[in-house]
């Protein structure tokens, strides 16, 4: 079975820190708990993607002194490490690079706002980075959620995170770089109400079964949109 590293992004669920876009109509403290719930999620998903993948889990969290809290949240299988570097795109370039010395390619790398996720999109992952250099998974806002490596590309995410570009710029900096690049077909992440509501739709469906405690929490709280 190939080995490699599924790395999994993740923040201090702290309020006003973590899915602003989704406040309001949540109140930050809502927000920060539902992104809680969402990580709960993401950490148990990954777990059995990486069992199935032949992949080592890791945690990577911020801020480092938040190592110790979300380790006990996350399956005993995960290794937690803090992430490092001014910005988004230097602590995924250090994950990658901290992976890579550590003897694991491919690498796969996820946030923790994508609890549906489906783990199909792993191992499809893996398959494509057999032939390719880099995968990625399109968000619905211009971003992604998962990126695949089969080895280090410095500096390829050198270029502002966050925006509406991020997947175009990726993008862009692979095929500069040389890089065979594989997109997959587009899922979402939970950023703003109109993610609730997509869902919502899609909570009957065996997506769902990847999200019960943020589809619970929801439920409980009765958070859910009203439908335009």
């Amino acid at each position: 079975m190939r080995r490699g590293v599924l790395i999994v992004f993740a923040k201090r669920p702290e309020p006003g820190r973590v899915k602003t876009r989704l406040s309001p109509p949540l109140t930050p403290v809502q927000a920060a708990e539902l992104y809680r719930a969402m990580l709960g999620d993401v950490l148990e998903a990954s777990a059995a993607m990486a069992a199935r993948g032949g992949l080592d889990p890791v945690l990577a969290v911020a801020p480092a002194e938040a190592g110790a809290e979300l380790a006990q949240s996350a399956p005993p299988s995960f290794r937690v490490v803090a992430q490092r570097g001014a910005d988004l795109s230097e602590r995924m370039e250090w994950a990658v690079a901290e992976a890579a010395a550590s003897g694991g390619a491919p690498i796969l790398l996820r946030g923790s706002d994508s609890p549906a996720l489906d783990p199909g999109a792993a191992l499809e992952a893996l398959d494509a980075l057999i032939d390719h250099d880099l995968v990625l998974c399109p968000d619905l806002d211009g971003g992604y959620g998962l990126v695949g490596l089969a080895r280090t590309a410095p500096a390829l995410f050198s270029h502002p995170m966050s925006t509406r570009r991020v997947l175009e710029d990726t993008h862009s900096r692979a095929l500069h770089q040389g890089l065979r690049v594989k997109l997959l077909t587009p899922r979402f992440d939970i950023d703003g109400v109109d993610d609730l509501q997509r869902l919502a739709a899609l909570r009957e469906t065996p997506v769902g079964a990847l999200c019960a405690q943020t589809l619970t929490y929801l439920d409980v709280h009765a958070l859910w949109p009203k439908r335009r």
